[in-house]
């Protein structure tokens, strides 16, 4: 509060009661030696027009007045923030399964429910999930004992992307494939899905884009996603290698 006296002397004081003072208003008041109390409760700043004051101009009044927060205390913002609609894990649900039916997807096929770059295996109890990552499911176990590298194994496959369109098939090229084990021969989540069937076996196996194929115009699939693949074990050989004319050699499997 600034007042000025009827008698023709003029007399200004300034007093600031704030809880707590402002740390830039405090430094000045001791700067100018007119902090006159402090309590836990308040701190009181004053000025009075005494000889040993009249160096402060009106322009430090103002300042002290406007830079003061406890006399102009900042408004809340009222800043629009957007929200992010919630995740409808129902809803693209339904849309995956009918886009499967169009696809003629077979019985109990995984969905795959997309958020960004995180993606979500939807899929029912009988899928196992191995610490590698790789999901897989038995429909029948098959007998005797599981291929070791070296040896030859002999399947039939259907793949599948995540919408359920088959991307190829063995058993419409009309011969099994036959890949021997340890080679690199195999994308790894196949082979590692393959590893612990046994003859007579089927397996569907889910792959993660980790353990998928290359992506390029010369692969099945054209960006990173989940493959499916229905896999029937159908015979494991044994292989050796042999030697011709000293200097030649293949493997042979039977």
């Amino acid at each position: 509060m600034l007042q000025e006296s009827t008698g023709g002397r003029k007399k200004a004081m300034l007093t600031i009661l704030s809880n707590p003072l402002s740390p830039k208003l405090t430094s000045l008041c001791e700067s100018l030696g007119i902090l006159n109390r402090r309590s836990k409760s308040s701190t009181c700043c004053s000025l009075s027009q005494e000889p040993k004051y009249q160096s402060l101009s009106r322009r430090n009044l103002v300042y002290v007045l406007v830079t003061s927060p406890c006399l102009f205390p900042a408004l809340p913002s009222y800043a629009k923030t957007k929200s992010k609609s919630p995740y409808d894990e129902r809803r693209l649900l339904e849309q995956n399964k009918r886009i499967q039916r169009e696809n003629n997807a077979p019985d109990e096929f995984p969905n795959f429910v997309r958020e960004g770059f995180e993606v979500k295996v939807v899929a029912s109890d009988n899928y196992v999930k191995a610490d590698s990552g790789l999901i897989y499911r038995d429909f029948d176990v098959g007998q005797g004992d599981c291929p070791k590298d070296g040896q030859q194994v002999t399947f039939h496959y259907i793949g599948y992307n995540e919408s359920g369109r088959r991307i190829d098939s063995t058993y419409i090229q009309g011969t099994p494939a036959k890949i021997r084990m340890g080679t690199n021969a195999l994308v790894p989540g196949f082979e590692m899905g393959i590893r612990d069937m046994k003859p007579g076996g089927r397996r569907r196996i889910i792959i993660p884009p980790e353990l998928g194929p290359p992506v390029g115009p010369s692969t099945f699939f054209s960006s990173k996603q989940f493959e499916v693949f229905d896999v029937e074990l159908v015979s494991i050989q044994n292989c050796e290698r042999r030697t011709i004319v000293g200097f030649y050699s293949d493997v042979t499997c039977n």
